[in-house]
């Protein structure tokens, strides 16, 4: 179980509604942001990119956007109405009357025990923000005043993403998100956060600079606007105001020694006592504008964005800053469910809180990890990954959970891509790629891998052995779970060996077999020149201060409501 004095970062890798029963004690954080699927009914794509920086032709569905009611489904809704809270219960009997066993029901049925769950292990002084778009926005408020309470209802926020596009034809365009803001109770910790100053309003007040270097400032009253008999003295020759002076004898010294202090003059330089001095109050110390509900000034990622992994659904870090900024404090705990690429992950260590990631997908996982050891380096904070395959006991539930889970782990954990994509048909012996390069001419060479699960035999090494001559790559590499036979040993052997022209005297067999007890031994494929796997572009790096579908894995019944 996670615990409040556990100071250890963790990222997760399975389903978050197994792993929050199963790992998380009640209220042991200070702030939730989740950004789940939306049921758009589309498919997220991973886009690869070459080590040139040319975008790669690889595609991998991350994962599907794309809900259908089944038994899953089904057994999330009967879980939410004989074990869930009764207004959720209530609650989703209502929806279920309304919309029938349609996609979005079966949307509505997979979100509610999370919810369920993330109320749990809230703090009473904690916050979550949902972040969704108009597709489902209105049943998720439902969800979330059932769970929640319609009393701790903070504020839906609008976030202007991007302008006007294609749809303007047939409707008012789509350009916001939304973001549902909740407490835990009415004890939950705010810190009000300020945008840009107007320039309007800077241009018309801010009108004076004594080029001093302290910048432009404007004019305040000194003069108390209630009566203030302690304050009632003359100032260096300025009588006193009717109702005294608004600040005591000292800080007027103070003020004035400090350059604060704008003393009227006649047209001839000498002190006018006839008119007030007045305070200097400069721009550069004055908080800008205090933010509302709308927000317009947090740019969407673009293509050519420092910050973009290529990752579907990434969102800007200045979104999440000001969302922890907002609703947390240093050493707090975030918690992002549905973690994606990790930006709320990579934020919260940034402003030093501790955090607590959660996803499906291995990708999303190899990626944060690569996300966090790029920006952040010999500054990372500790933390442990956990529910990825650590052992060959481990290796075999994942590929028993997931195949396709198994073969990108398997793939990554080698030092390539994944080539396959769950939604393609036949992988033609390809699993995974690997591009490396034996000589100066600034050309590739190819590096084929294929990932087995299941029984071996001979005629997968014939198969792969038949992929490396018809693609005419330099190596192929077989990755299996369970142990080659010495036939399969004796076929690979006889398909040669691979000579690089620039390494002339080093061969590497051109058909090799890597069983994943031996990559957890430490070996693992050979080839002449290592080069990073073309994969997602690294993160930029950061310092510490500066500004910077699910699964079927339900989890017990009495667990998953805390019962």
């Amino acid at each position: 179980m996670v615990k409040t004095e556990d100071w250890t970062n963790k990222l997760y890798f399975g389903d978050n509604l197994a792993v929050l029963p199963a790992h998380m004690e009640p209220e042991t954080v200070d702030l939730v942001y989740l950004d789940p699927p939306f049921n758009s009914n589309a498919s997220y794509n991973v886009l690869f990119e070459e080590k040139s920086g040319e975008k790669s032709a690889a595609q991998i569905t991350a994962f599907d956007d794309t809900w259908q009611w089944g038994d899953e489904s089904e057994l999330a809704y009967r879980l939410v109405v004989t074990k869930g809270p009764r207004r959720l219960a209530d609650l989703a009997q209502a929806i279920r009357a309304f919309l029938g066993t349609s996609d979005m029901m079966a949307y509505v049925a997979m979100m509610a025990p999370r919810l369920v769950e993330l109320h749990r292990v809230l703090k009473a002084t904690g916050s979550i923000y949902l972040h969704c778009d108009p597709t489902a926005s209105h049943y998720l408020r439902l969800l979330m005043d059932a769970v929640f309470g319609p009393q701790n209802f903070r504020n839906e926020i609008i976030w202007k993403r991007q302008s006007a596009h294609s749809d303007a034809r047939w409707k008012f365009p789509d350009v916001a998100d939304i973001l549902l803001f909740y407490s835990k109770s009415h004890r939950f910790s705010f810190h009000p956060q300020y945008g840009g100053h107007d320039p309007e309003y800077v241009r018309k007040f801010y009108r004076f600079d004594d080029g001093d270097g302290r910048g432009p400032y404007r004019l305040d009253n000194m003069a108390s606007p209630n009566p203030r008999p302690k304050m009632m003295y003359v100032w260096r020759g300025f009588p006193c105001p009717k109702k005294g002076w608004r600040y005591q004898l000292d800080t007027m010294q103070k003020l004035h020694d400090e350059g604060r202090v704008y003393y009227p003059v006649d047209k001839h330089g000498n002190l006018d006592t006839g008119r007030r001095p007045q305070l200097k109050r400069y721009l550069r110390e004055q908080e800008g504008s205090i933010l509302t509900n709308v927000w317009t000034d947090v740019q969407p990622l673009h293509a050519g964005s420092a910050e973009r992994l290529n990752y579907p659904t990434q969102k800007p870090e200045a979104l999440l800053e000001r969302i922890i900024k907002s609703s947390s404090e240093e050493g707090d705990l975030v918690l992002d469910p549905f973690c994606g690429c990790g930006t709320a992950v990579a934020v919260a260590e940034h402003l030093g809180r501790r955090w607590i990631g959660i996803d499906i997908t291995y990708l999303a996982v190899d990626l944060i990890v690569r996300r966090l050891e790029n920006a952040f380096k010999d500054e990372l904070s500790p933390y442990e990954v956990l529910g990825v395959p650590k052992d060959e006991a481990s290796a075999r539930a994942l590929a028993k959970r997931d195949r396709y889970e198994f073969e990108w782990w398997a793939v990554t954990r080698v030092g390539g891509r994944p080539a396959k994509d769950k939604k393609k048909g036949a992988d033609e012996g390809i699993d995974g790629l690997i591009n490396f390069f034996d000589d100066n001419s600034g050309k590739a060479k190819q590096l084929i891998v294929q990932v087995k699960s299941g029984r071996v035999d001979v005629r997968v090494v014939r198969e792969l052995r038949d992929g490396i001559i018809r693609q005419q790559v330099a190596i192929g590499a077989l990755i299996t779970l369970n142990k080659p036979t010495r036939p399969m040993r004796q076929e690979a052997a006889a398909v040669g060996v691979y000579e690089p022209e620039h390494f002339k005297g080093h061969q590497y067999p051109r058909l090799q077999i890597l069983t994943v007890a031996e990559i957890f031994e430490g070996k693992t494929i050979q080839y002449p020149m290592v080069a990073p796997a073309a994969t997602f572009p690294r993160a930029p790096r950061k310092f510490k201060g500066q500004r910077v579908q699910q699964a079927s894995i339900m989890g017990s019944d009495d667990a998953l409501f805390g019962l």
